[in-house]
């Protein structure tokens, strides 16, 4: 199972240049609002056209600008799950699911997958945002798709609900043996849910990494603050292993050689210690904090340098009352994110 995806489409803002394949397994879209992913999938599906390029799906062409292949939406053997779901208002849970089945096919199994076999006669009106999504997932599922492509499907639950239903979702992805494209603005989601990580900006899509190497070395400052990170910098390489952050106002001796081309730098909020020890030893000053409590830890906003932008440090709570702000705080250089434009 394969899928190769390689398209350029001329939108408002920007034009959507994508390219990237992928197998088995959970590939992430990740990407600010608006960035082209929804556009992306429904290129893919066949819902838009793109001006040019190129989508194979097992070998089998749907997509070829040269060669003016353009498969409808109902020859691609997609599954598509939309944000709202876009189920059909006017028919019952069972006849929803029915609808991806072939003719004669016992819904039953299906329904008792998804644990809304006793919602069978219930129309979509009558459901909970959790129901509705397990009512698409299985009429999804039931489509025996040849690529699952779900965008943004957890957008619209609250966060107990959304954990539940990540829960289910990873259950029914693991080991489905096809292409999944998850469409995600959310990085925690993305965490939780796939094995490679692509980023999109402004409609291009950057190189994909495995998920947990996306989160430890982002490689972009654009993938950096997707995935989280909020002191991001530009840098400076003075030497092989010496990196200036002009707006922090510090210097830092690497122990690791500084490849060609990095432009920024990127450290956690969790990285920062307040004391120093043999592994964190570069300091940096600590002006005009302000502490912000949260359920389980506090965030200290704070500068490096005046009139520069905040930089953010979360620590645990460890007792009563607001945190002891020191006037510096120190970090590792192995800590230090080197990152591409």
């Amino acid at each position: 199972m394969a899928l190769e995806v390689s398209i350029r489409k001329k939108l408002n803002r920007f034009t959507l240049d994508v390219n990237f394949e992928t197998g088995e397994g959970v590939f992430a879209l990740l990407g600010a609002s608006g960035c082209g992913k929804s556009m992306t999938l429904k290129c893919i599906a066949g819902i838009e056209r793109p001006d040019e390029g190129r989508i194979v799906l097992n070998g089998r062409v749907l997509f070829d600008s040269k060669k003016r292949i353009d498969l409808k939406p109902q020859k691609r053997r997609v599954g598509y799950m939309f944000q709202d779901y876009a189920l059909f208002p006017n028919m019952t849970v069972k006849e929803n699911v029915m609808t991806g089945m072939k003719p004669k096919s016992d819904p039953l199994p299906c329904l008792e997958r998804f644990r809304i076999h006793e919602l069978a006669d219930a129309y979509p009106a009558q459901l909970s945002g959790g129901q509705k999504q397990r009512v698409a997932m299985a009429r999804l599922i039931a489509q025996d798709p040849d690529v699952i492509l779900l965008d943004e499907p957890f957008s619209a639950l609250d966060s107990y609900l959304k954990w539940q239903l990540e829960q289910e979702m990873h259950e029914t992805l693991s080991g489905i043996g096809k292409p999944v494209l998850f469409v995600s603005h959310d990085r925690d989601e993305v965490y939780h849910l796939s094995q490679t990580v692509c980023c999109i900006d402004e409609g291009r899509s950057q190189k994909p990494q495995r998920m947990r190497e996306f989160f430890e070395n982002p490689g972009t400052r654009t993938a950096a603050i997707l995935s989280g990170c909020k002191n991001v910098t530009p840098a400076q390489a003075v030497t092989a292993r010496e990196l200036c952050l002009p707006e922090w106002g510090i210097r830092i001796r690497m122990r690791r050689d500084i490849p060609e081309g990095i432009a920024y730098a990127g450290i956690r909020a969790h990285a920062f210690r307040a004391e120093r020890t043999p592994e964190c030893d570069v300091q940096i000053p600590v002006l005009e904090p302000f502490a912000l409590e949260d359920p389980f830890e506090w965030t200290i906003s704070f500068r490096a340098a005046k009139a520069h932008a905040m930089l953010q440090w979360k620590t645990a709570k460890t007792g009563a009352g607001q945190p002891e702000i020191p006037g510096k705080l120190f970090f590792s250089s192995d800590d230090v994110m080197l990152l591409y434009p």
